[in-house]
Order: C-alpha cells, then sequence, then structure tokens
C-alpha cells in the first residue's frame, strides 16, 4: 500500500523530513499556545530601554524590584539545615502530617465543624498547579462512580490562563466561563454572576477565588459571597475554591479563607486549593495544599484511597523542604504572628501604591475613575485599559501588563510610579 507520507526523495529522506521514511511519535504534535507571562518576560529580557517596566509577574516585589524572601523564613531555614533530628527520606506520597493539618486549620479554622467531625482530607501538593489538577481528577473520578457528572467545569472570566488546560489535562473538556468583572464599571458584576451561574446544569463545578481575585484584585463582599453561596446549594453546583496567596489580601490568615469557611458551614462539600508560595516567599519550592470537605465521614476512606492512587501516578511524593518551613511556623503562635507581620507590611505597602497610583492619575487629569485601584486588594489589579491601550503601553512605552489590562501592583515603586502613571495617561489620552 502506498501512503505519501513514506515516499522517500532521492536521497532517501522522505517528504516530512525523516531518514528511512519513519514517522517519530512526535512529527504530528500540535503546537500549543504561548502562555502570556512567559512571553512577555522573554521579549523584556530582549527590550534594551533603559525605562522598561515588567508587571506581568506572578510574584512579590519589593520596593527594590527584586523578589522577596521573608525574614522569619530565612532563619526557619537556617534552623531545620541544622536540625539533626530531620533526615533525608521521602514523605508520604500524601505529604507531611504536620503540614497538611496546619493547611487544613488556616483554611478551615481550628474549630470547623467538618474537622471535628472528621470529615476532612489534606493532601500536599508540588505547588497550586499540582492542588488544582489533583482536584480535577479527584472529580472525574468522584462522580463517574454512578456516571451522574457530565463534567462541566465553570471559570470566571476572567481568571488564570492556565485554568482551563489542567481541567483538560485531567479529561475535562466541557469548560464554560461566568460573567464576574464588568469592564466598564470596573468592579465584580453580582447581578450577572447570578445570572450565569443560574443556568448552569446541576452538579456542575464553579471554581471561585476565595481571596485576592488573578489576575483582577477583586472579591466579593460578604453579601455577595452569601448570595453566590446560596444559589450554589440551591442549584446543587459543587464549589472549587483557588486559595493562591492567603493572607496577602487582607493581612491576616482567617479573613482571607471566610468564603470557604463560610461555604463549609453552610453544609457544601468542597475543593480548595491553596498555595503557600506566595506567602512565604518558597516561590522556587512549590508548596500546594489540596483541601476535600466531605458532607460525611463514611466517604473519607474512598477518597483517602483515590487520592493516594492519583498521586501515585501524578508525582509520587511531594517534596518536604518547603512543607516543613511552612509547618514550622504555623505549629508556632510566636511564629505566626511575627510572620504575619512581615506580610501585614507587604499588604500595606501594596495599598499605599494604589493609593499613590490613583491620585498621580488624579492629578494628571487622566480620563475616568480610578477608585476601583483602592477598592481592590492582594497582588494584582485590573486596570480597564483595552487591548489597544496594553498594546500602546508596550510598544511606545515599553511597559508590559497582561492584555486585560491586569498587573502586579507589588512591581510599582518609587522609581517607576511616575512613569507608569504618565503612560497610563498617555495610553488614554493617546487613543481617545
Amino acid at each position: 500500500m502506498n501512503r505519501p507520507d513514506s515516499s522517500l526523495d532521492e536521497k532517501g529522506v522522505s517528504q516530512n523530513g525523516d531518514p528511512g521514511g519513519h514517522l517519530t511519535p512526535l512529527t504530528h504534535t500540535h503546537t500549543a499556545a504561548a502562555t502570556p507571562e512567559p512571553t512577555l518576560l522573554s521579549a523584556l529580557k530582549k527590550d534594551a530601554e533603559v525605562k522598561k517596566v515588567f508587571l506581568a509577574g506572578k510574584e512579590y516585589y519589593s520596593e527594590e524590584g527584586k523578589t522577596f524572601e521573608l525574614r522569619l523564613v530565612g532563619k526557619i531555614k537556617q534552623q531545620l539545615s541544622t536540625d539533626p533530628t530531620l533526615r533525608p527520606e521521602y514523605p508520604s506520597s500524601l505529604g507531611l502530617e504536620e503540614f497538611t493539618r496546619r493547611a487544613t486549620e488556616v483554611a478551615l479554622g481550628k474549630s470547623s465543624r467538618a474537622i471535628l467531625e472528621n470529615r476532612v482530607l489534606g493532601v500536599q501538593t508540588p505547588g497550586f498547579t499540582a492542588a488544582v489538577r489533583l482536584g480535577a481528577e479527584l472529580l472525574k473520578h468522584w462522580y463517574n462512580v454512578n456516571a451522574a457528572w457530565c463534567g462541566t467545569v465553570y471559570l470566571s472570566s476572567p481568571c488564570d490562563d492556565s485554568l482551563a488546560s489542567i481541567f483538560q489535562a485531567a479529561g475535562i473538556q466541557d469548560i464554560r466561563e461566568y460573567y464576574y468583572w464588568d469592564d466598564k464599571q470596573r468592579c465584580i458584576c453580582l447581578e450577572k454572576i447570578v445570572e450565569d451561574l443560574e443556568r448552569a446544569p446541576e452538579k456542575s463545578v464553579v471554581v471561585l477565588s476565595a481571596s485576592a481575585h488573578y489576575p483582577t484584585g477583586a472579591d466579593p463582599s460578604p453579601n455577595q459571597w452569601s448570595a453566590i453561596t446560596q444559589l450554589i446549594k440551591r442549584r446543587r453546583l459543587f464549589p472549587f475554591f483557588l486559595l493562591p496567596a492567603q493572607a496577602f489580601c487582607s493581612g491576616d490568615l482567617e479573613r482571607d479563607a471566610w468564603p470557604v469557611q463560610y461555604c463549609t458551614s453552610q453544609g457544601l462539600e468542597l475543593l480548595c486549593a491553596q498555595s503557600f508560595s506566595h506567602c512565604f516567599g518558597l516561590y522556587g519550592e512549590a508548596v500546594g495544599h489540596l483541601l476535600c470537605v466531605l458532607k460525611h465521614n463514611s466517604l473519607l476512606l474512598s477518597v483517602h484511597l483515590q487520592a493516594d492512587k492519583l498521586v501515585q501516578s501524578l508525582w509520587a511524593q511531594p517534596s518536604a523542604g518547603g512543607a516543613h518551613v511552612v509547618a514550622t511556623v504555623l505549629s508556632n503562635s510566636a511564629h505566626i504572628a511575627e510572620w504575619q507581620g512581615e506580610v501585614q507590611r507587604i499588604v500595606e505597602r501594596c495599598l499605599l501604591i494604589r493609593a499613590i497610583l490613583r491620585e498621580k492619575l488624579r492629578l494628571l487629569g487622566t480620563p475616568g475613575r480610578w477608585d476601583h485601584l483602592t477598592q481592590q486588594g492582594g497582588l494584582f489589579s485590573c486596570t480597564g485599559l483595552n487591548g489597544q491601550q496594553v498594546e500602546f503601553l508596550l510598544n511606545s512605552r515599553h511597559m508590559y501588563l497582561l492584555s486585560s489590562g491586569c498587573l502586579n501592583v507589588s512591581a510599582i515603586n518609587g522609581g517607576n510610579v511616575d512613569y507608569i502613571a504618565q503612560s497610563i495617561h498617555l495610553a488614554l489620552t493617546t487613543s481617545l
């Protein structure tokens, strides 16, 4: 049988470039779309402009423009490195027990009824993305036991670009969006959130940011959370919370996790993907956690076994280093106080940056209202700039931010805030 793929030229090379006419396994691999942050970072490195500004990163940047290590974390690392009781050994597949216990407590509260009734499972993961992936895998296996779930997942618009592909990698293809951020009003639109979720099929999974929503920095108020939770409960939807930077929004662990705690108090089952990389400055150590809150204790063993089986096929064991640091801090009240003090100073700096940028835009007479800058929280802010204005900033002012107009507030400092404010002003006045 003649096949076009195997035809050879006079040198014995196939038309597809393979000597001998044999296809390699990767011949027909599709080129994936480039993710925004690495693409922008690559362009930044090639940019020779002295005033260039990178506002698309996910890390916390200090006033000097460098990623920041907390002093307490540095001390704990040093102490652990000389601790003779710590032996180099593989942790359990579900992670360090002390870490999962403390991570569960900071998300749900020590007095949580779900913890007291022993219907909570915590799994340490190698980072936030891994926690989301494990949650997606559990959902697929969990619901497919009785084939009751069609696999619909709702993501906020906008959201982290990688979220959809994480669920798709777990075999969940029905990914939809619910309206979240109103570009014109520059705020959350509860009415449209409710409208979209009212149409969601029963048992749909709704992915929710508990605090410091990425990339907008805008979070629902307690009253809005109450309305969303009651809708989820009434429509029999399943909440999947994201908590990637707990305490980085308000400076308080419990306050940032309140939506998760409220949802649990309403008797709902849920998943919550956590990360401690941001709030502990452990960017290179990928410390994540997946929290599973069940309705009944009788389900705990089966979910535990399923999680263990999935972990064995995904990464076998998480790394122990960063988890030891987090567990050491969260198990000592004095350490917690010192850590929260450092985090609070970070939060206060970000709030000050927001206020300064807003005031500079006001003094420049920049068109529009900018109060939303100080109404948002955490590291990120959705400015309200459109695609054309973002492109102007990139090409004419060497400012790198996400195409949605969202940026990392902590990357703004005393050395670049005037330039950034002037650039935003030009982007709006030039495009008028």
